[in-house]
């Protein structure tokens, strides 16, 4: 039995693929890429990133009230959304103000597109 998504016939257009296997970023240049992805993956993280999106800028006890989550796994998070460029930070006082990069806004939006209701 045949794989579905598995060719019958070897059709391959060599000058085609050549071309768009030339322009491929490389791997080392997509992984940022992929690590910036994969934090959107956890339903949690995705739901922090959305109320970033909506309040443009919000604080660590804003944001967990938002996502009703604690502020620890909130601000535990935020830390990894930071590290993968989604998201920065600014101290305002005794207040840390996190927002979305313009990376961060560009995946948010890519994943969600319209905003998600209930």
């Amino acid at each position: 039995m045949t794989e579905p998504d598995a060719c019958d016939l070897l059709c391959l257009d060599l000058p085609h693929a050549e071309r768009i296997r030339t322009e491929l970023p490389d791997v080392r240049a997509v992984e940022p890429l992929a690590a910036a992805a994969r934090a959107l993956g956890d339903p949690t993280r995705l739901r922090i990133a959305t109320a970033l999106r909506a309040g443009e800028e919000l604080c660590v006890c804003d944001v967990g009230w938002v996502v009703g989550q604690a502020q620890g796994l909130v601000s535990h998070h935020l830390r990894l959304l930071k590290a993968a460029g989604l998201v920065e930070s600014r101290r305002d006082g005794r207040l840390v103000m996190y927002r979305l990069t313009a990376r961060g806004g560009l995946l948010v939006e890519a994943v969600v597109g319209e905003q998600v209701h209930g």
